[in-house]
């Protein structure tokens, strides 16, 4: 992975959270309104409570399954609009048939009306905010994804769309193409290399997040390939609907303008679990920061006092998709700790591309005992709130042991790293074969869930607090 480009961000989860937040507040918010003319009518009843239970698992369900819990890229204002009103309305249907069915009598109609109007008010004002504050965000380059397209004569006009609309997100990195009129159209400004080129070698060493197939004609050979292919080190792969008889399994709808496209996705979906986890991370992060700051500083100052040099030890790593950034950890070891390492490989006791000495000398002492309790990985939390790291995930690796991976380490990069995972909290860690490291992230990843990651979180509580990891 050679291409250092801004950690890509995905703030799509975070937004179907606040999605939620904002129709809570949009129902409260329909009350009082209601109750200012109609006080004598009702009052806020056990029934009222009956019908915000309702909702929020309603509305989490309609948002998912009408692709309106995501941030707009390709469509227009009044698509999106007509969308959300085509959602309200079903909402308010719904509505009406809870409040019939579980017989909620002193729930008022007027209510039912006033929450449907404000929440298509709020809703739609929100999504309109963050399209275009991520429409800036995407002219400008940044939370782009990096894509391959194939193409043909045909693909000219998605190309050229793709090209000018800068905030639908996608940066193309090369084209795949056997077309002379392509090559003729493209070639001084994007990559272009022809049908016959090895995808997967691209793969290993670009940074792509995803694969376009936008060639009129398909074979199912070719999309079983690209499906195997992506699916091995998690990349997402969109097929041009048109040029499919049949959806794939696990795959979902999209377009580009007016352009169908099957997206396979190869990291986990559930796209309300993940804003869970986006939401989490970012305060849990800030909460542990805040109550663990005492610890920080008394650990910076032993550090500073007991050894020379920085108190914080900068890093570069790789991270979603092979994106460099720099990793920050408390100081553990000396000084020249990295020019001593030379000297050192042959006691290198991983067999692995990973450098790990069990008793290694240019460890300092306080930072053997950070080491053990996990403490010197503190700093990590503000990554997490920058958005580089989670709190759980696979650990980020060295740019030099990314180089030496076989095909199949690199799903560890779909997605992004954490400060802890399966492989921290196993007694004597560092005595794992690093096949079976690199198995267990992946095994993480094929079966994330919620739980999993609550369940980590807390073993990595008592790692730390008993010392038993290192």
């Amino acid at each position: 992975m050679t291409k250092v480009i801004r950690q890509k961000k995905d703030f799509n989860s975070l937004f179907s959270v606040l999605d939620i937040v904002f129709t809570v507040i949009s129902y409260f918010l329909a009350y009082f309104l209601t109750d200012l003319f109609y006080t004598e009518y009702f009052t806020f009843t056990w029934d009222y409570w009956a019908m915000l239970g309702l909702i929020i698992p309603t509305w989490i369900i309609l948002l998912y399954t009408s692709n309106l819990a995501s941030i707009p890229q390709t469509r227009s204002h009044l698509t999106i609009f007509m969308s959300f009103v085509n959602f309200s309305f079903i909402g308010f249907a719904l509505l009406f048939l809870y409040k019939h069915i579980f017989n909620l009598q002193n729930f008022s109609h007027y209510v039912i009306v006033s929450f449907s109007l404000i929440n298509l008010i709020v809703l739609y004002s929100f999504r309109m905010i963050t399209f275009r504050v991520f429409k800036n965000f995407r002219a400008n380059g940044r939370n782009v994804s990096n894509i391959i397209l194939y193409a043909d004569e045909k693909s000219e006009k998605l190309i050229e769309s793709i090209i000018e609309h800068k905030e639908w997100g996608f940066r193309i990195l090369m084209i795949i193409s056997d077309s002379a009129w392509i090559r003729k159209r493209f070639g001084d400004a994007i990559r272009i290399y022809p049908d016959k080129i090895n995808i997967k070698n691209i793969l290993d060493f670009d940074i792509i997040d995803e694969v376009v197939y936008s060639k009129s004609i398909v074979t199912e050979e070719k999309i079983r390939d690209l499906v195997e292919t992506c699916e091995e080190i998690g990349v997402t792969l969109r097929i041009q609907a048109n040029s499919l008889k049949n959806m794939q399994s696990g795959s979902e709808l999209m377009h580009l303008e007016q352009t169908p496209f099957i997206t396979v996705k190869n990291t986990p979906r559930n796209r309300h679990a993940l804003a869970w986890k986006s939401f989490s991370d970012f305060w849990i992060s800030f909460i542990i920061i805040f109550f663990a700051s005492p610890i920080m500083l008394f650990i910076a100052i032993t550090i500073k006092l007991t050894s020379k040099g920085p108190i914080i030890f900068r890093q570069e790593r790789v991270g979603l998709r092979g994106r460099k950034f720099y990793i920050y950890k408390f100081r553990t070891m000396v000084q020249n700790a990295e020019a001593l390492k030379a000297q050192l490989e042959a006691m290198n006791e991983s067999d692995g591309p990973t450098f790990k000495i069990k008793h290694d000398p240019r460890i300092t002492t306080i930072g053997r005992i950070l080491r053990k309790t996990g403490l010197d990985e503190l700093p990590q939390l503000f990554n997490v709130l920058k958005g580089e790291m989670s709190l759980i995930g696979p650990r980020p690796p060295l740019p030099s042991e990314v180089e030496k991976y076989e095909r199949w380490h690199l799903r560890r990069l779909s997605v992004k790293p954490g400060i802890t995972c399966t492989w921290q909290i196993i007694p004597n860690r560092n005595e794992v074969v690093f096949d079976n490291w690199m198995k267990l992230d992946i095994q993480y990843i094929e079966n994330w869930s919620v739980k999993k990651d609550l369940q980590l979180f807390f073993k990595t509580i008592k790692t730390v607090i008993y010392g038993t990891g290192y």
